[in-house]
């Protein structure tokens, strides 16, 4: 094993801050590319998908839970698997509490081309009370790219796909694949994915911060049982 080189604190502080310089531009690359992701275009969602879940049957515009976003994570479970993928398992362990994401306006859900009887079972091993959603039978796994034959995941593949809503009309506003998804779990990095964003005054492009018309920043945040669901 090669271990960093052992040096006095004045000259890791220099190092420190010299890397810190390189770690702020990266901040504000990320904060242009976030504006970038916003601006892209969407598109209309025509197709009347069915999935079923805890509640029964359910379509794509109940999986907002009539909230105006909806991140969708793309869980690797095909309907001849007994249990989910263990990387997906692992993602999703790694999952915060949802109630600071839907104090913006925002849904997070798994899905899975697994019928929901295999999924029920897995999920009260794993412990998780998130919302998860089978696919079954339905074309949404491949209208989104995530069943890909041949590529080496037994016909699946990770990923997540943003959802907007305007009242009862859903549109369709990014997907993202494979690495995509390094540093994804947290409240604000889902949100980074989405078009309204953490609907911040800093953030653009302009005038989504108060879509919701909500408070903005730290005003919103409160400790996960305040929030007026």
């Amino acid at each position: 094993m090669t271990l960093p080189r052992i040096v006095s604190r004045e000259e890791w502080r220099a190092a420190r801050e010299e890397l810190l310089v390189r770690e702020k531009a990266a901040t504000r690359a990320r904060d242009a590319l976030n504006a970038d992701r916003r601006r892209l275009p969407m598109v209309g969602i025509d197709e009347e998908y069915v999935f079923e879940g805890g509640d029964g049957k359910a379509t794509l515009l109940d999986l907002f839970a009539g909230r105006q976003q909806l991140v969708v994570y793309h869980f690797m479970f095909a309907p001849g698997w007994e249990a989910g993928c263990r990387d997906c398992s692992a993602f999703a362990d790694q999952i915060g509490h949802l109630a600071h994401l839907r104090a913006r306006g925002t849904e997070l859900a798994l899905v899975s081309g697994a019928p929901y009887t295999r999924i029920l079972p897995f999920k009260a091993r794993m412990g998780w009370t998130l919302p998860w959603y089978s696919s079954y039978g339905n074309d949404f796994d491949h209208d989104f790219r995530r069943s890909v034959e041949g590529d080496g995941s037994r016909g699946e593949r990770p990923g997540v796909s943003c959802f907007l809503r305007d009242r009862e009309r859903i549109f369709h506003t990014y997907s993202t694949y494979g690495r995509g998804l390094d540093g994804l779990g947290s409240t604000t990095s889902f949100l980074d994915l989405t078009a309204l964003g953490r609907q911040e005054e800093w953030e653009l492009p302009e005038g989504r911060a108060s879509a919701l018309g909500a408070p903005v920043g730290s005003e919103r945040v409160r400790y996960h049982d305040e929030y007026d669901d």
